[in-house]
């Protein structure tokens, strides 16, 4: 009961100040803005495209994909088989801009789609991304490649430079920049909640009854935590509503391109970071004597789990060790959740490491709660 009691007091003191409900709704807001506008000025607004794409043989996926070009109002396809060219003069074409994509199909393809049965080689897509033109039909090629339950490898080739090295910087800002939102959003309101009942003296009043630390490291951490996923939802709705405007396409193609799967592995990680943030801050918050102090230790924080969302954002090459540490596993797991590319695994057991690490450090604030030393500094 006591453990309730600390619970409502907290939803009370939320839901009683709206400048703290409009600061969590912000980050997916901004969000949203922030990759629209991106979106638009890659792919430069609403545009009639007629594309031109090489293939190695016809296939029944060309239904498909025409079907999915021609969602989008004006727009078309037209499938070139070889014929005397080679793939590398196709390529070529490509290149040059004066096609937009080759696809090279394994051999047998349509057959081995209806059966099931795998592939010995890869089918690869060949794009030019300094183009918008390709890199419009190729974010569709591979969205409807990659939500099929393929037996297939799909390889693509980007025989651009600069509108690739773009898309990869958007690619991995997005994990860092819904990282630094939460992080915002549960310091404004996780600071005020120990820091700030300790500088006034309340939370000695409540230290002094018989509840048990660990009820009010709970009654504390909970409802901050569930406050808090206002903020994450709202992060997760404005990954989602931008995707479209960020891809250059229609709103099925970027679902499709995503997939339902990689949608709730992005929402079920963000939830985890949530809890685990809210931990930390109010960790800091406990050894702080006032908002103040508990303000520049967190920013110090801040900086570090930064620094981190960066690190595993724009640094190649990271192991799948980085699932161990904190933060890092999210942002790495979301990454390619991204890209169409989800490790179910990771993003596993990214979320239930997230989640122990939330548990050690409350048990941790029940610990300084308990201490007379930190709690009063004698």
């Amino acid at each position: 009961m006591k453990l309730l009691a600390l619970m409502k007091k907290e939803f009370l003191r939320f839901f009683g100040d709206p400048k703290l409900i409009v600061t969590m709704l912000l980050p997916g807001i901004l969000i949203y803005l922030i990759y629209s506008l991106m979106g638009t000025a890659i792919f430069g607004g609403e545009e009639v495209y007629h594309f031109k794409v090489y293939v190695t043989e016809h296939s029944a996926a060309e239904t498909v994909i025409a079907q999915t070009v021609e969602a989008n109002e004006g727009w078309s396809i037209e499938f070139l088989e070889l014929g005397e060219l080679t793939p590398e003069e196709a390529v070529a074409e490509v290149q040059e801009g004066n096609a937009d994509a080759v696809i090279v199909y394994p051999e047998n393809f349509d057959e081995g789609i209806a059966s099931g049965g795998g592939f010995d080689s890869s089918l690869d897509l060949i794009y030019n991304s300094a183009e918008t033109q390709s890199l419009r039909v190729y974010t569709i090629l591979n969205a409807v490649f990659a939500s099929w339950a393929r037996p297939f490898v799909l390889t693509a080739s980007d025989m651009g430079e600069s509108d690739a090295f773009g898309m990869q910087m958007m690619s991995g800002f997005l994990p860092f920049l819904i990282v630094v939102f939460i992080f915002s959003s549960c310091m404004s309101v996780t600071l005020e909640s120990i820091a700030g009942e300790k500088e006034r003296g309340t939370l000695a009043t409540i230290l002094v009854t018989s509840a048990r630390r660990s009820d009010i490291a709970l009654g504390k951490i909970l409802p901050l935590a569930c406050v808090s996923l206002i903020g994450a939802a709202s992060s997760f709705l404005g990954v989602a509503l931008s995707l479209p405007t960020l891809m250059g396409v229609s709103i099925d193609v970027a679902i499709a391109g995503v997939g339902a799967l990689e949608f709730f592995f992005i929402f079920l990680l963000i939830v985890s970071v949530v809890p685990l943030i809210v931990a930390a801050i109010a960790a800091v918050s406990t050894l702080s004597r006032s908002v103040k102090e508990a303000s520049s230790y967190t920013s110090v924080l801040m900086i570090l789990v930064m620094v981190l969302s960066i690190v595993a954002s724009f640094v190649s090459g990271i192991g799948d060790w980085v699932v161990v540490i904190p933060v890092l596993n999210a942002v790495v797991a979301m990454q390619g959740a991204l890209m169409g590319a989800a490790s179910v695994w990771m993003c596993l057991t990214a979320v239930a490491l997230n989640l122990v690490y939330t548990v050690l450090l409350v048990l941790l604030i029940s610990r300084f709660l308990s201490s007379e030393r930190i709690m009063f500094g004698t």
